[in-house]
């Protein structure tokens, strides 16, 4: 027969026992909902196990059934029980270890026992009976707590300009307090200078301080993971005490410890990263540049299950609570010292640097920030800051580090056909015609840059009238080049007037000092 629902076995009895309402078995059914076959066959089971309505009142639903229903809730041959609670210990132990292993591991000693299926049933039937599988809902305290982690994904869309090397930016996240207002900045690497980096900047970015920092058990966080006293990094350490501020890391493997910034970083990759992928960028400052845009158009979305948005929760709960930033930055940076060479660049990582050419062999200190290289002298002053470079030409330099010989070199390494045109149209139409004749002349156009210099630099001896009125003359002689035209300028023959080709075409006429046939 259908089973009943304990609530119905327990009216049937009920109405069977009111003996002053004498209700027939239809009408009983009537009441409870099922036909009058079923009441009978109910009353017979429960008179069969001396079941009666006091003692169905007090009892459970698996009870009542185990007693009326023996052959489908009664007591069947239970086969060995795993020790899930140590299964669960060893789990948490080691990460190597999984379900899988230690169900195999049981059947070892176990061959009739459970089924792989049937075992992870049960190990989680335990869990949520144990309350292992609970979430503790966890109120933030507004401007209290920043949550910081580095976002799986990664994108290769930083392009070097002159190389074509493509680079992956990695992205620092953290949010903060009630509001789970994000920060998000693009490294290319996920090193410790700019893990600290991107701390600093965060707190720029909120304009206030947390008062408990929440970074997950990353090396560049934690050196030493423990429950009880973790080992924060001694650089980690210093940029706290600066800030006034506390590390209390998330517990390992503890996602739901940091469940702002775990939820935060999968919307971002969904509405931060998506739409980045669909761009290129030739640096990290332009990267970061769309991205500070594209927060602060994301942040203002309206929540879908609270009122407010993002921003308008941090600018009502967290920044009041929050307390203002130290009048000076954090200043977070290696160091190494060297001795300047004959090229007056120092060295970092396979990229130049250039210092004052007059610190030539004598040692200098270069401090090397995430985003910086800055370049001291013996007196501790500084003497040259770059933007740190991590692709792109080997060598940063700086105009005023240079003699004044090589900033005349530098500059005409950099002219090119452009230049020396444009160069000679400001001259006149002739001499941009001698000069475009020049580059096209040769079959690779920068052998003819010197000629083209040397005929640029004419103007400042002659000037623009006389460098012209030669080049016309040069273009008469169908002889547009360099010689040509400075030879007509030492020899003053631009400013004689210029004869007409045909007459210099005309035969000379015969003369006794003429040889003849008969010379030959």
């Amino acid at each position: 027969m259908r089973c009943l629902d304990s609530m119905k076995v327990t009216e049937i009895l009920r109405l069977s026992e009111m003996s002053t309402l004498k209700l027939t078995l239809r009408q009983i059914g009537e009441s409870v909902g099922c036909s009058k076959t079923t009441v009978g066959e109910i009353k017979t089971r429960c008179r069969e196990c001396g079941l009666t309505y006091d003692d169905a009142r007090l009892m459970t639903t698996e009870q009542i059934n185990a007693l009326i229903y023996p052959e489908s809730f009664g007591k069947k041959p239970v086969k060995d029980e795993p020790n899930w609670q140590e299964i669960h210990n060893r789990l948490k132990r080691s990460n190597r270890l999984n379900l899988q292993y230690l169900w195999e591991e049981y059947r070892t000693t176990n061959p009739e026992g459970l089924s792989y299926s049937r075992f992870c049933f049960r190990y989680n039937e335990w869990k949520d009976a144990s309350g292992k599988n609970v979430v503790f809902a966890q109120e933030r305290e507004p401007g209290k707590e920043m949550f910081i982690d580095w976002i799986g994904d990664k994108l290769d869309c930083v392009v070097d300009a002159s190389t074509g090397e493509i680079h992956s930016a990695h992205f620092f996240v953290t949010t903060l307090g009630e509001s789970s207002f994000p920060f998000v900045e693009a490294f290319p690497d996920e090193t410790q200078i700019n893990w600290l980096q991107g701390h600093i900047d965060a707190f720029h970015w909120y304009g206030a301080l947390p008062k408990i920092l929440v970074p997950d058990n990353c090396k560049t966080a934690i050196s030493k993971a423990k429950y009880y006293d973790p080992t924060i990094n001694a650089s980690y350490l210093e940029l706290s005490r600066h800030y006034n501020v506390a590390i209390i890391p998330a517990r390992v493997r503890k996602p739901r410890d940091k469940a702002s910034v775990e939820s935060g970083v999968g919307w971002l990759e969904t509405w931060l990263l998506e739409w980045l992928s669909q761009n290129t960028y030739f640096s990290f400052e332009a990267l970061n540049h769309d991205i500070k845009e594209r927060l602060q158009t994301l942040s203002k979305r309206p929540f879908q299950k609270r009122p407010g948005s993002r921003k308008s929760v941090y600018d009502e709960l967290d920044k009041p609570a929050m307390r203002p930033l130290p009048s000076n930055r954090f200043e977070v940076f290696e160091t190494k010292e060297s001795k300047v060479p004959s090229n007056y660049h120092v060295e970092w990582q396979g990229f130049y640097y250039s210092v004052p050419y007059q610190l030539y062999k004598q040692p200098v200190k270069i401090h090397i920030h995430a985003k910086t290289i800055a370049i001291y002298n013996e007196n501790h002053e500084r003497v040259a800051l770059h933007a740190r470079k991590y692709s792109g030409k080997r060598y940063a330099t700086i105009n005023e580090h240079m003699p004044e010989n090589h900033r005349h070199q530098k500059q005409f390494n950099h002219y090119d056909g452009t230049y020396y045109r444009l160069r000679a149209s400001t001259v006149g139409n002739n001499a941009f015609t001698v000069i475009d004749r020049m580059l096209t002349a040769t079959p690779i156009e920068e052998q003819a840059y010197r000629s083209c210099m040397g005929l640029i630099q004419s103007v400042h001896k002659y000037g623009d009238a006389r460098v012209e009125a030669a080049c016309k003359k040069a273009l008469v002689l169908h002889s547009p080049n360099y010689t040509t035209v400075i030879n007509i300028l030492k020899n003053s023959q631009d400013m004689q007037p210029i004869i007409n080709i045909s007459d210099a075409d005309t035969p000379t006429p015969q003369h006794e000092n003429l040889r003849t046939a008969e010379w030959s």
